[in-house]
């Protein structure tokens, strides 16, 4: 059974849309292990500055594109079932500036905004900022991450099976998104779009995020169905989510793009997943 959180800093209830999964009916005990964790999670980490994470339950979906999708790349396929086993939290936000100086003590974003995703931060650089967040508020069962290709997703789709988790039509893209067409050429703060179904805000757009898992072109052919975590080794690592200098198509839910983990941009952010690792 997963540990309920209550070591950590500072837990917040509020209310959070669930998470409906319209291709596939969820595990069988995907239920038990939701039902005593909190739907939204809120820390404290400094300052009065604070990390807001919402729940993510187990489930499953079809990832990457199907071959009717004009704009999707050879990387996106073949569209697959994959079941994630158990819940976790994904951040409602990106990661801002402020959090970022909060916890590393500086802001390295070219747009500077303490409310905008910070940017110009490595994948090197994301995995200090989890240690120091570990250490701050973290426990020995529960542990910060970014998330797997996977886990990203399918919590961007929340449970849709269309091209955005809005529907298939770009021209909607601005009620939901920052991209090339309404960004005026840079990053804007965080949580000023509509929500998806789970209550996540700038999935579609405003900076990429840094995923875990290693970039592996033809990976998804050879991808395992329960919690795949991308291939053992590469070169570069996942990025998802588009940003507000690409054209809406690089918005896409199923869209995948890479990096090597030691370059720093100024359209590449990151988003926190906290993972339950207790029994």
């Amino acid at each position: 059974m997963v540990r309920t959180l209550s070591t950590f800093a500072l837990v917040v209830l509020l209310p959070v849309s669930s998470l409906a999964v319209a291709t596939a009916a969820e595990p069988k005990e995907a239920g038990s292990k939701t039902n005593n964790l909190p739907k939204e999670l809120t820390f404290d980490i400094g300052k009065g500055v604070k990390l807001e994470m919402v729940l993510i339950p187990a489930g499953e979906f079809l990832m990457g594109s199907p071959d009717s999708d004009k704009d999707a790349g050879d990387e996106e396929k073949p569209q697959h079932r994959v079941r994630i086993t158990k819940p976790f939290y994904l951040g409602k936000y990106l990661v801002t500036q402020e959090q970022w100086q909060t916890v590393m003590g500086s802001n390295p974003s070219h747009f500077t905004d303490p409310k905008n995703p910070v940017e110009e931060v490595s994948w090197d650089d994301c995995r200090l900022f989890l240690d120091k967040l570990d250490a701050k508020i973290g426990s020995q069962h529960e542990k910060f991450s970014l998330p797997t290709e996977a886990q990203w997703e399918y919590a961007c789709r929340a449970g849709s099976g269309r091209r955005y988790y809005f529907g298939d039509d770009e021209a909607d893209l601005g009620d939901y998104g920052w991209c090339l067409a309404n960004a005026d050429n840079k990053p804007r703060p965080v949580g000023q779009k509509k929500p998806n179904a789970c209550g996540l805000y700038d999935m579609h757009g405003n900076v990429g995020e840094w995923c875990q898992d290693w970039y592996g072109g033809g990976y998804y052919a050879a991808s395992k169905m329960d919690d795949p975590n991308g291939p053992a080794t590469g070169t570069n690592r996942v990025n998802r989510g588009g940003g507000w200098d690409r054209p809406a198509r690089y918005s896409r839910a199923a869209y995948r793009s890479y990096y090597s983990p030691g370059f720093r941009l100024d359209f590449v952010g990151a988003r926190v997943c906290l993972a339950l690792t207790g029994e």
